[in-house]
């Protein structure tokens, strides 16, 4: 059976839960009232950290789910994202709007990925 590894956990939630060679990343949000790009920025530089952590890395992203407070912020949001995107790694992806936990979030990055 394959062991369930919890990482960065409180009582709420994990930020990263890997379980054999699939890593499944809690929503990372950028700096509360920081630009759009700048929040996207953030939550991608997170997303790099905690895949090193796990011993992976973008090249080997399966699934992303991006929430934007706003989608007239897409294309903002998408400049930044497709600078960070490895040519040929782009994962499966979905964007949507929604309301973030604060009002300051303007974008939230859920990443699943496979272990180097």
């Amino acid at each position: 059976m394959t062991d369930i590894i919890r990482k960065h956990t409180n009582d709420r939630m994990s930020q990263m839960v890997i379980h054999g060679d699939t890593i499944y990343l809690a929503g990372q949000v950028g700096t509360a009232g920081a630009s759009v790009a700048q929040q996207t920025q953030d939550c991608l530089d997170k997303v790099d950290a905690l895949l090193a952590e796990a011993g992976s890395d973008k090249t080997r992203l399966l699934q992303t789910t991006i929430w934007m407070a706003d989608m007239a912020d897409f294309a903002e949001m998408n400049a930044v994202w497709d600078a960070w995107v490895p040519e040929g790694c782009a994962p499966a992806r979905a964007t949507g709007e929604a309301k973030l936990a604060l009002p300051e979030f303007l974008v939230e990055v859920i990443v699943i990925a496979a272990k180097a």
